[in-house]
């Protein structure tokens, strides 16, 4: 089947943080009516609609129709709304789906909106629902007090990644580092802050070994994209983002090979890029080891490269190829089923050049990877979309 090009005509975004007094509809209403806005369109001439979210089942007894009552308010309805669940990747998940939609030429003027809410007055009942993410009949059946059953998944891999490559906990604060700087940059961002890398080693313990500024917070926002075709795009300040890619990948059951290689190379081949041509980067640092991981698993470092890729400053600001401008997981927060999208609206802010600060010059061609889930000694999922800049005509 020939597929269309499609276009990112709108973004928007609320700010991730800890927002206990807001609910998911209202994060949700801040984030399209923005979207909408920054493209210019209405909500009547939207003919479809994938919905984002992981958690409001456990976390408000939301199930089953969230995306058809969350936008309800806004003047949706009579269209197509479709929920996606795909724990952590349910927000590129959904975009994955919309750019489908507008490819394949079903419709022209789709969105993609995922909004979660993970704060709650009882936080074990926080970790609780972010441990649907893993096999709940081969887990462990009591959860550890005080954090996430996946940060435990995530030492054990950062520690095996330690003998593999030579990290070192110095290393995965490196990152912390970086990421807490680019965040100050971004009004978005849940958190940011000028640190060094004896502060992060002297937070408190989480699990080894992470510390607490390693892994990504509770957090709570919403974000979207408007997708569209041609005949719809109405380029903004006379640049198209288009969707060069968007691949996703399950993990193999027998781990032969890693899920986000599998979407990565699946991405390239579909851009007809690689590595090399990227400007900027947005991974999934759920934990601070994992930057250093999914870089080599993208092709931006060898295998075992990834300590010296963090050392040699090439992925902060000014050099080769920064990643997580926008703070990442770690600093710009990571209310889990939104987290996608809103590594798209930072792919799309650079490439557009209005970033201010935390501006890559030049920006042409940007990558997002969202993953979620995790099993074995990877994730299940793993979402990886390429964008590019080209002038309007």
């Amino acid at each position: 089947m020939a597929m269309r090009d499609v276009y990112v005509a709108g973004i928007g975004m609320t700010r991730f943080t800890k927002q206990p007094e807001r609910s998911l509809k209202d994060l949700t209403g801040e984030a399209v009516t923005a979207t909408l806005k920054d493209a210019g369109m209405t909500v009547d001439e939207v003919q479809a609609c994938y919905f984002g979210n992981a958690v409001a089942g456990s976390m408000t007894g939301q199930e089953m129709l969230a995306g058809q009552f969350f936008l309800r308010p806004l003047g949706f309805g009579r269209i197509p709304i479709f929920n996606v669940e795909n724990a952590c990747a349910s927000a590129s998940a959904a975009f994955h789906l919309a750019w489908q939609n507008v490819a394949t030429g079903i419709h022209d003027i789709v969105l993609a909106v995922a909004a979660e809410k993970m704060t709650h007055p009882d936080k074990a009942r926080s970790f609780a629902a972010i441990g649907g993410s893993v096999d709940v009949e081969t887990a462990p059946k009591d959860l550890p007090p005080g954090r996430s059953f996946l940060m435990d998944m995530y030492a054990e891999s950062a520690l095996r990644y330690m003998k593999q490559s030579g990290a070192t906990r110095e290393d995965f604060a490196a990152v912390v580092v970086k990421n807490q700087r680019n965040g100050m940059l971004n009004p978005a961002a849940q958190y940011g802050a000028e640190i060094s890398i004896e502060q992060v080693l002297e937070s408190r313990e989480i699990v080894w070994p992470f510390t607490l500024q390693m892994c990504s917070p509770i957090s709570d926002g919403a974000a979207a994209a408007l997708l569209v075709s041609e005949e719809f795009c109405r380029a903004a300040a006379g640049r198209r983002i288009t969707v060069l890619a968007s691949t996703a990948s399950s993990a193999p059951a027998d781990g032969s090979v890693s899920v986000t290689s599998l979407a990565a190379h699946a991405a390239y081949e579909v851009a007809g890029l690689g590595p090399e041509d990227l400007d900027c980067v947005e991974v999934h640092d759920a934990a601070a080891s994992a930057e250093l991981v999914i870089c080599e698993q993208l092709g931006l470092a060898p295998e075992g490269g990834g300590p010296a890729l963090i050392r040699s400053g090439q992925t902060a600001l000014g050099g080769r190829l920064p990643v997580n401008t926008s703070g990442g997981l770690l600093a710009r927060g990571h209310p889990i089923g939104a987290t996608g999208l809103a590594q798209i609206v930072e792919a799309v802010t650079q490439l557009r050049g209005s970033a201010g600060g935390r501006q890559v010059p030049g920006a042409r061609v940007a990558l997002t990877q969202n993953s979620g889930g995790w099993h074995g000694n990877d994730n299940v999922a793993s979402i990886v979309h390429i964008f590019d800049q080209r002038p309007a005509g």
